[in-house]
Formats: C-alpha cells, sequence, structure tokens
C-alpha cells in the first residue's frame, strides 16, 4: 500500500496550540509530514531558522522546507492563487503529496493543485481558539496557547553584570517590577550562604551554582512578560573560580561561554557606587578585581555591553530608554539605525 504524505504550510509566526493541533492530526494519518515554513520580516521579527527551530524540537519526524522567497501577495483571485500554488510545485520538486492540511481556505484550491485530499482542520478555531495575530499582540496574554520552546524564544533575557556591590541585584529588582515581570535573582549568592565553609566553595559547587541558575531562569522565562531581568550569570560563577581557585571546571568553562548567546543585552554596573560591606563580601579591593575581570571577559569575547553610572534612577533612565528601541531579534535592537 503506498505511503500516506502529508503537506502543510504557513508563517508559523509563531508557531502556537493551533499548528499543533493540525500536526498532530495529520501525524495520525499521514506515513510522512512535511513542513513548508515561509519567511515574513514584515510581520514577525522571530527569523525563520528560529521558527522551523521550533518545529523541528516540537515535532522532530517532520520535514522541514524553507520558504526563503515565497510570493508575498495574498488573497483569493486566481493570478495569486497560481503563483502560490506554483511556488509550493517548484519547492516540493516532485515530491509526491497525498493530503494537504490547513485550518485556512486556501486549502481547497491548494489540494487541488496538488492532486492531494484537502484535510482542513479546525477552521472555526473552536478546538484552538486563538490566532496568530492575537498572540503577536500580547504573547504574555495567551501563552497558554505556546509549547514552552516557543514562548522562551519570545522573551528578551536581560542580564545584569558587575563586581559584588555594584548594584545588580537592586536594578534587575526595580526593572522587573517597572516592566511588570518577573526576575532571576543572583543564585550563587543563596548557594554560598548554604554550602561555603570559611568562605569558599569547591570547583563542582561552583559548576552546580551555574547548572542551577540556569535551571531556574528556564523556568522563570515561561512567566516573563516580554523580559526576563537577570541577576549576574555563569560567566561571574567562572570569574569568581579563577580568582580563587586559579582555574575553573571544564563544564563551568563551557556554560559561561554558552552564556555569551544566550543573553539579549548585556548591562555592566559600574562600581560607582558605595561600597557595602556585608558579612559575605570580600571587600573593595576585591570588588576593584572582580569589576576589572568582568569588563576583560566581556571585551576579549566581544560581548557588546553598556554601562550604568551613577544613581538607582540614572540607572533605570538609562535601562528604559534602551529598552524602547531595542526588539528582540532586531539588528542590535534597532540601536544603531
Amino acid at each position: 500500500m503506498p505511503k500516506a504524505k502529508g503537506l502543510f504550510l504557513g508563517k508559523f509566526a509563531p508557531f502556537h496550540k493551533g499548528h499543533e493541533y493540525v500536526v498532530d492530526t495529520a501525524l495520525k494519518e499521514v506515513d510522512e509530514l512535511t513542513a513548508i515554513v515561509y519567511d515574513c520580516p514584515e510581520i514577525i521579527s522571530v527569523p525563520l531558522t528560529v521558527r522551523c527551530s521550533w518545529i523541528k524540537t516540537i515535532y522532530p519526524p517532520v520535514n522541514i522546507i524553507e520558504a526563503w522567497d515565497g510570493p508575498k501577495e495574498v488573497g483569493y483571485t486566481m493570478e495569486i492563487m497560481k503563483k502560490q500554488e506554483n511556488y509550493i510545485l517548484d519547492l516540493l520538486e516532485g515530491k509526491d503529496i497525498t493530503r494537504f492540511y490547513s485550518s485556512e481556505p486556501y486549502g481547497e484550491h491548494m489540494g487541488i493543485a496538488l492532486g492531494a485530499e484537502n484535510r482542513t482542520i479546525d477552521m472555526a478555531r473552536q478546538k484552538v481558539p486563538v490566532s496568530a495575530t492575537k498572540i503577536r499582540q500580547d504573547p504574555f496574554k495567551y501563552r497558554e496557547f505556546l509549547h514552552p520552546v516557543v514562548y522562551k524564544d519570545l522573551i528578551a533575557n536581560i542580564v545584569f553584570m558587575g563586581a559584588p556591590s555594584s548594584g545588580k541585584s537592586t536594578i534587575t529588582e526595580r526593572m522587573a517590577k517597572e516592566f511588570n515581570t518577573v526576575f532571576m535573582p543572583e543564585y550563587g549568592r543563596e548557594y554560598w550562604a548554604t554550602h561555603q565553609i570559611e568562605r569558599r566553595l569547591t570547583l563542582d559547587q561552583l559548576t552546580e551554582i551555574a547548572k542551577g541558575h540556569i535551571e531556574r531562569e528556564d523556568k522563570l522565562l515561561l512567566n516573563a512578560n516580554k523580559y526576563l531581568f537577570t541577576d549576574t550569570n555563569a560567566i561571574t560563577t567562572y570569574l569568581f573560580s579563577l580568582y580563587y581557585h586559579g582555574k575553573a571546571a571544564p563544564e563551568l568553562e563551557a556554560i559561561a561561554e554558552k552564556c555569551i548567546q544566550r543573553y539579549d543585552l548585556f548591562f555592566l554596573c559600574d562600581n560607582d557606587i558605595p561600597y557595602d560591606d556585608t558579612w559575605d563580601r570580600s571587600g573593595d579591593a576585591n570588588r576593584e578585581v572582580m569589576q576589572k575581570r568582568t569588563i576583560a571577559y566581556l571585551i576579549e569575547h566581544k560581548v557588546p555591553f553598556v554601562v550604568l553610572k551613577g544613581s538607582l534612577e540614572q540607572r533605570v533612565a538609562k535601562v528604559k530608554s534602551i529598552l524602547s528601541k531595542f526588539e528582540k531579534y532586531d539588528n542590535l535592537g534597532g540601536l544603531i539605525k
């Protein structure tokens, strides 16, 4: 018996539970399933490759075809429908399709063009009452309709770096209040207070801090509203390891390097504020050295960062000014346009 081969297509801007319902239905009915994903920078800034990765991650068996140069015209005139049909047929390069899946009226004419059965799924949006348009307008409001893999990619993760007592925790919590979202506190400080022996941690314990921080961060991303504000990251833990041990565990070094790509914006809190000499800190001299080490690491690894100076209100104003021009996935957030 010939294999049943299915096809669905779209912009998936973003990929949501309605799309998942179509895919789940198709996977029950066909032996092979292909998705064509259109580039659509005019609708969403999330790159085509990222949107393809969502489907690949959630549905590994699905074959993905990237449609970088698809027709921009939409509608149901004979000319537009023919252009869309010819484009899809060219992309498939003769691949046989027996069932075409969609939640849109174009399923009828596309099925005819493909010589395939038209399977229209939940066009009235009764099973999954949401649309990509609504989600783009307010992802936080409709986050229940998004897979965690997708939702995390819609959140801008913003990290505050700097030496001890440079104001990181204060600005992190304040910015979360300013933008009605959650923040990630410094896990290392909490861990150190519980596990330190004579004010020191082992190499393995420092690695545990880095891993534990990321685990908590990943959970918070799912509850964030557009931004997650994060107090330090594994780069700081790595630098502390070098400072106290002269070396770092290879796993910790690797986690620190991954942090270079993990965050969307780096802010460096200057040490121009009075040093708060609490029991868990090692003195102002240590602060000066750690600040220099932090700056050196960011420069060496070509990590762009914005320096925050002055009072808390001055720092808050600077962050808000940057974010007013920032868009995740945009070219430097539009900051150099």
